[in-house]
């Protein structure tokens, strides 16, 4: 009865929170074995949890750079970098949301973000308004699986494991995902016989080959001075800081402070310096030096705005999570999620059967349910299944967002498309068109992170 309430409210278009609750509070006053007064405590506990901290610091941080001009300054890094290629915004494109995926943690922010920069600029250069929509529809998936991630805190929190260990382990499928984008764009480049898209700068391209030597560089003598040379950790880590501020004065470099974000997030964290919530807020402090203090492109009245913007997020978010912890609950206190894992059970006890399955069933809950509302129903539902045919639930994680991330990029409810089509003023059909080809990077790099769990937990396992 529980399912076939849920099913009639998303049938009479009612949001997904409000269905997943109102199909509960229905449940327990039909039952009429439990007081309704169990709907708002069960709600009110799911969201009273430390690691949900995290969530509104990494909007805060994400709208932040978004306002403070820092997508420009990843733009002019990403095209001093790939941007001679032959297609080069393209590159510039994937290369971009990379950088940006490590400050915004949604693909959504990516798409609205950086997204208005890109398509802008890649019609501007006469590509196809529909390849520039593809592309940037593409690498937005990439937001959420490149730390720091949303879905990840709101997984680790269902799931009951580490958040640091999932945000590492988004870092090579990460990596994979968009080589194997930029290896789409190069063959596009060929097919039509695209050039590269600025003039080739030795001087350009050498001065942002040194930021990325910085990025690389910084951590390892930070770690050779703590460890090897015995300094004192946060004494080593201010001093280090002070220096990038000093070579950022010195060389005018376009964005290398925004790019040490994830760099700082990470070692932070894998370092025990700081937990996922609390580097939430070192992240949000650092956008704020950087708007600030720093490029002082924020001002006071921006600030606010961004701070409201912020709490529609977080309270939308939010109130999607108390909905589906109610939801969950009622899903296994019915026996739900037993009968289903007992019927998965009976059909396969082979781990790579269940994951085919699985994969099948995220990708079209993706399609109609938001990722934060999917995971909080899902895992109650898959993961006990999957911990019991031996598949780590850090690689589960890994999965279940791609999915999810995919999904976002597919109608009827894809944020993704709907976003993009207003920022490149396309009709709904044709963004959906447009996004078809870029589909095959992505579900070819989800058969490799759920077949190859050694490319998701080398990192996990290093520091974990």
């Amino acid at each position: 009865m529980l399912k076939i309430f849920f099913l009639v409210f998303m049938a009479g278009g009612i949001p997904v929170a409000i269905a997943m609750a109102g199909a509960s509070l229905v449940y327990i006053l039909t039952a009429g074995n439990l007081p309704p007064f169990v709907v708002i405590h069960r709600m009110v506990s799911g969201v009273d949890s430390f690691p949900l901290l995290a969530v509104p610091f990494f909007i805060l941080a994400g709208n932040l750079m978004n306002n403070a001009g820092i997508t420009t300054r990843i733009y002019n890094f990403a095209l001093a970098l790939v941007g001679w290629l032959k297609g080069g915004l393209g590159h510039v494109n994937v290369l971009g949301s990379v950088i940006f995926a490590g400050m915004s943690g949604t693909a959504i922010a990516d798409a609205a973000g950086l997204g208005t920069i890109e398509i802008k600029a890649m019609k501007e250069h006469g590509y196809a308004t529909e390849f520039a929509v593809g592309v940037t529809a593409a690498s937005a998936t990439l937001g959420p699986i490149i730390p720091p991630s949303l879905p990840f805190v709101i997984y680790g929190m269902m799931a009951n494991v580490s958040v640091g260990a999932l945000f590492l382990a988004g870092i090579l499928p990460g990596a994979m995902m968009a080589m194997l984008m930029m290896f789409t764009v190069a063959y596009y480049a060929h097919r039509n016989g695209w050039g590269g898209d600025v003039k080739f700068s030795s001087t350009r391209l050498f001065k942002a080959l040194c930021e990325l030597a910085v990025v690389v560089g910084w951590p390892l003598l930070v770690w050779l001075a703590v460890a090897k040379l015995g300094a004192p950790a946060q004494m080593t880590v201010f001093v280090a800081l002070a220096l990038l501020f000093v070579l950022d004065r010195i060389f005018r470099f376009e964005a290398l402070l925004p790019i040490m974000t994830p760099v700082l997030l990470i070692g932070g964290m894998s370092t025990g310096l700081f937990t996922p919530t609390e580097g939430a807020i070192a992240a949000c402090v650092w956008a704020m030096i950087l708007g600030f203090a720093w490029y002082k492109t924020l001002s006071w009245k921006m600030f606010v705005k961004v701070c409201l913007d912020t709490i529609e997020t977080t309270s939308t978010v939010l109130f999607i999570v108390a909905a589906a912890s109610i939801f969950g609950w009622m899903l296994t206190a019915t026996g739900v999620t037993t009968d289903i894992a007992s019927w998965v059970l009976g059909f396969t006890k082979e781990a790579w059967v269940f994951l085919l399955l699985a994969n099948l069933l995220m990708l079209f809950v993706g399609c109609f349910l938001e990722p934060t509302a999917a995971i909080t129903i899902l895992v109650p539902i898959l993961l006990p299944i999957a911990t019991q045919l031996g598949v780590d639930p850090i690689h589960f994680g890994l999965v279940m967002v791609l999915n999810l991330m995919i999904g976002l990029l597919h109608p009827p409810m894809g944020m993704v498309l709907f976003v993009l089509a207003r920022v490149a003023s396309l009709s709904f059909e044709r963004t959906t068109m447009a996004i078809l080809p870029w589909l095959v990077p992505l579900l070819v790099s989800l058969a490799i992170i759920t077949y190859m769990p050694s490319l998701v937990l080398w990192l996990p396992k290093m520091f974990f």
